[in-house]
């Protein structure tokens, strides 16, 4: 036993983690008060969603956050925006008690917050630059310690969501000459984006330590910006690169696989994993500027979803550190009542994985699944294998606590050294 508790020791630091796939579920609450009906492929009535995309084998979700969405535009809350403290607060509480892994999404904004609109908060719109990242310090810190309080703790942070060009330019009606947005050329601009970056950070690390920050740009069609982006903030600190991926946007496989290959191979983003936080199949609106046609691929069809999602899945599991994969409004579907649902039924915001015309979950959900299947070695179910795992099984076999099927892990139908053996190598990488 001496010899295995070296052995183990030696091991610590290597780590196995499991990959995460799920979606933007920011909406389902608001579907399910205004009559939203679920069914699955074979037309049966879905009751529960989160336990559905549970027994699918989807493992994470992702819920936006606005400082005071009640503040936006008759428009944008028609396109979902609403979803303040207290709204998340209760939709991460059931992600949570569900099994999800959690990941909260700061819109640090009253509204949508993209590379085209960064827009300082109405309450903060008066502060001077010296004040506003001590406000959002103090403001991260308080929404996460309620979050924790709720049983909402999430285990992945966006400091901002699509920060390509920075974050809290300034109030909207700004005039864009007095805008505070990034230039990776200008180094006081990246000094402002790093100082709010680091003081977010600050927080997320003091309320939720073992939560990985995530830093989501929507780069992929700019790859030498997407290099520069990164160089350009070595001192932040983050653990994950988050990447928005629409093809209708961002090109084919090759544009993605591309801006992958770059993204690892930057030294400023060694040992980073990589996320794909956003993606989506199909959007009725195309930007003018963009003429690749994906549809002459993956046709606008329940099949065509299908390929796509299964060939995006393919392409990313060839890339080790790419760990997580979300699906943007996988909760779309048919709503009730008289709800402003106009912009989310016929516009390019219903980028969802169902069919609204016969109410059926369509063949993404599906495929999307198994970008993360069940991470043999992971005995304790947290998501990764450790020295927990190792632990587990050593104290099965002092008969310290009682069998756990999982601690199986060469199916031999007994519990032993070959299973710490087994759980050593799949930390190492060697399983």
């Amino acid at each position: 036993m001496k010899k295995l508790i070296v052995i183990i020791l030696a091991v610590v630091a290597f780590t196995a983690t499991a990959n995460v796939a799920g979606g933007d579920i920011s909406l389902l609450m608001q579907y399910e008060q205004h009559g939203a009906k679920y069914y699955d492929k074979n037309g049966k009535r879905i009751n529960d969603m989160l336990g559905f995309m549970k027994e699918q084998g989807l493992t994470a979700m992702r819920v936006r956050l606005f400082v005071d969405p009640s503040l936006a535009t008759d428009d944008d809350k028609g396109q979902g925006v609403c979803q303040d403290l207290e709204y998340v607060k209760a939709l991460g509480t059931r992600i949570k008690a569900a099994g999800f892994k959690l990941l909260l999404d700061f819109h640090y904004s009253d509204s949508w917050a993209d590379p085209v609109k960064q827009y300082t908060p109405d309450a903060w719109k008066s502060l001077t630059e010296d004040q506003l990242p001590d406000t959002l310090y103090a403001y991260t810190r308080r929404c996460l310690q309620e979050m924790v309080a709720a049983g909402a703790t999430p285990d992945y942070i966006q400091t901002g969501n699509e920060i390509s060009y920075g974050m809290l330019w300034g109030p909207v009606g700004t005039p864009n000459s007095q805008l505070k947005k990034l230039n990776v050329g200008d180094q006081s601009t990246v000094d402002r984006f790093v100082n709010l970056l680091n003081h977010a950070t600050q927080a997320c690390r003091e309320v939720c330590p073992n939560a990985k920050i995530v830093i989501h740009t929507e780069l992929v069609r700019n790859i030498s910006l997407l290099n520069s982006y990164y160089k350009a903030i070595p001192s932040v600190d983050y653990d994950i690169v988050g990447l928005s991926y629409y093809p209708f946007f961002h090109y084919g496989f090759n544009q993605l696989e591309s801006a992958i290959y770059n993204v690892l191979n930057n030294q400023a983003c060694n040992g980073k994993e990589i996320m794909i936080v956003e993606t989506g199949y199909y959007h009725k609106w195309q930007p003018t500027d963009i003429n690749y046609d994906y549809s002459s691929t993956y046709p606008i069809t329940n099949e065509g979803q299908r390929a796509f999602t299964a060939d995006l899945v393919q392409k990313l599991l060839n890339y080790p550190r790419v760990t997580g994969l979300f699906w943007w409004w996988p909760e779309a579907n048919e709503y009730g009542l008289n709800w402003n649902t106009q912009r989310v039924t016929d516009s390019w915001y219903n980028a969802s994985l169902w069919d609204n015309e016969n109410g059926r979950a369509l063949p993404a959900l599906y495929e999307l699944a198994a970008f993360a299947p069940p991470l043999t070695g992971d005995v304790s179910g947290d998501g990764v294998v450790d020295i927990s795992d190792v632990n587990i099984i050593i104290n099965i076999m002092l008969g310290k606590i009682g069998m756990i099927d999982t601690a199986d892990i060469n199916n031999d139908g007994s519990v032993d050294i070959s299973d710490v053996n087994a759980v050593i190598n799949i930390m190492l990488g060697k399983n």
